[in-house]
């Protein structure tokens, strides 16, 4: 076997090899579906990321199909016409064409495009022209470096990071329907179970929408390069069962919890820099520069997912933002341990 027809062999092991791997998701998705905490697009979870999947999956059959028959082809040439010892190292008789076949690997190719094309255009119609029904959530995503602002508009409610959304009961269809800013630069809102990426980009107001069709917990990522941070620039999607979605809504929509056991704590968060870029409902605290903590301990993670949201990594975050995301644009406060212990109970009573 010649050296040439090894490498072509080689090669095509390694093709058939990576669509193998990169076909593997098909199959390994629980036939019930993930309960959420999940990344992959062929495990989808509503209309949206199921019609990318269908796509996908219809690409990956028809260049699969297009792969096997070129390797086959490629594969009988050079076992066929190999050079042998009888040749005697004379050249092969030398063919000049066929109409026929020229006109087969023309039109061909050109009717796969097309077809490729066309379902995929039909694809991005479906989503990008859905019109909003009237019982529609809506939401308002904004990207920050390096977090998640989430504003609900009918709700009266702003929260950063985690998003809660209801689940949508086919026979009670509730969509989310999300607009998408930005206050810095390019972001991408991407959570693969649920819908496709989108960006976010500076002074060009962007939609996107989803329907979950189970509850769970999704895990998203910016994706789009944004900054230093971009990589723990995480979310969380929260689909909620329509009755704790109403609790949710009614516990976000409270202020902030007076406790007069950690007034220290507040006192000492008011007077330092930390009310300029945070705000807290039912307090001078009204800045929009960073996540709004009025419900701080109701969210599972600090610093946009990027730590648990626990006592000692809490007070880690307030004391050295780096230590935890370097080069978050959190600064370190340098309080001393007596207020950094009494602004960490502050806020630990904000659920």
């Amino acid at each position: 076997m010649t050296r040439r027809m090894k490498s072509s062999l080689e090669c095509g092991w390694q093709i058939a090899l990576l669509l193998f791997w990169s076909a593997g998701p098909l199959w390994a998705v629980e036939p019930g579906g993930s309960t959420g905490q999940g990344t992959s697009i062929f495990a989808p979870a509503s209309t949206p990321a199921k019609s990318i999947a269908d796509v996908s999956v219809f690409v990956l059959v028809i260049t699969g199909i297009i792969f096997l028959v070129v390797f086959a082809l490629l594969l009988y040439s050079v076992v066929r016409f190999r050079g042998r010892a009888a040749d005697g190292g004379r050249e092969p008789a030398q063919v000049y064409g066929s109409m026929q076949i020229e006109l087969a690997w023309t039109i061909i190719p050109i009717l796969i495009v097309v077809v490729l094309f066309l379902a995929t255009a039909r694809v991005i119609h479906a989503i990008q022209d859905a019109p909003e029904p009237a019982g529609a959530l809506d939401v308002i995503a904004i990207g920050h470096q390096y977090w998640w602002e989430f504003r609900y508009p009918k709700l009266g409610i702003v929260t950063a990071n985690e998003l809660h959304i209801p689940v949508s009961d086919p026979d009670h269809p509730t969509p989310t329907f999300l607009q998408l800013l930005s206050v810095d630069t390019d972001h991408s809102f991407w959570v693969p179970e649920l819908a496709g990426k989108t960006d976010l980009i500076p002074n060009h107001p962007n939609r996107m929408w989803m329907d979950p069709q189970r509850t769970g917990v999704f895990m998203g990522q910016c994706a789009q390069y944004c900054g230093t941070q971009h990589a723990k620039m995480l979310l969380r999607v929260s689909v909620d069962r329509a009755e704790d979605f109403g609790a949710w809504v009614h516990a976000q929509q409270k202020p902030a919890v007076e406790d007069a056991g950690v007034i220290a704590g507040r006192q000492v968060f008011e007077r330092n820099a930390c009310m300029n870029c945070h705000a807290v409902g039912g307090t001078p605290a009204d800045g929009r520069f960073g996540p709004d903590l009025t419900h701080l301990m109701s969210r599972a993670t600090i610093a946009a997912g990027a730590a648990e949201n626990t006592h000692d990594k809490l007070r880690l975050w307030i004391q050295n933002p780096s230590a935890i995301k370097p080069g978050s644009l959190m600064p370190a406060m340098k309080l001393s341990d007596a207020d950094l212990d009494a602004v960490v109970s502050y806020m630990e009573t904000l659920h």
